[in-house]
């Protein structure tokens, strides 16, 4: 029992401690939500896109991790579109607090990785390699959960109906930064 106390005083130190949560050996989850549309006119339109994401940072402002997308666009009477995408990812946040905000970061975000459109009925596809690059703004609401906006261009080139596809998204997400082994050890460390 008493190491269970010390784990969640030690996670919740963590979250409370933490003032670089963007540097080397921290870990970032969580994702972006895009697109989202709930139509209340004809043609009742409902889509929305989701993308979990998890990076690992490497050196202090730099991550790399991986991400995951899944898309659906839905109309009554209409064609369905799917889309999907799986790969690498990489960050860059700006090394300064925006003076605006004195809480909020500039960072780029650029995607490499596989991906796909599919509309039903025939509609058309596009199948191949998918990248992506553009700005986005983190806001941190507490040192260890950022909210986001991305603006980010999106290219799709391969194969099927269509050899290119491509599209400018703007989307808004949820980070979350948890502290690296040694930042943990340290709190750890502080406690005992």
């Amino acid at each position: 029992m008493k190491k269970i106390f010390i784990t969640l005083v030690t996670i919740l130190s963590t979250g409370l401690l933490a003032s670089a949560q963007i540097q080397k050996g921290n870990v970032m989850v969580g994702g972006n939500f895009a697109n989202i549309n709930l139509g209340l006119n004809d043609p009742k339109i409902f889509s929305l896109d989701i993308t979990p994401k998890a990076a690992w940072f490497i050196q202090d402002n730099v991550a790399l991790g991986g991400y995951v997308n899944l898309g659906i666009q839905t109309a009554k009477g209409s064609n369905t579109t799917t889309s999907y995408g799986a790969g690498a990812l990489g960050r860059y946040y700006t090394g300064s607090d925006v003076s605006v905000l004195k809480h909020g970061r500039i960072f780029a975000e650029a995607t490499v990785g596989i991906g796909g459109v599919n509309v039903s009925n025939g509609g058309g596809n596009t199948n191949g390699l998918n990248l992506s690059a553009g700005p986005g703004f983190a806001y941190f609401i507490t040192p260890n959960i950022g909210l986001e906006a991305l603006l980010k261009y999106n290219g799709l080139v391969g194969f099927g109906s269509q050899a290119y596809q491509s599209n400018l998204n703007f989307s808004f997400g949820l980070q979350i930064y948890l502290p690296g082994s040694s930042t943990a050890r340290k709190i750890k460390g502080d406690m005992n």
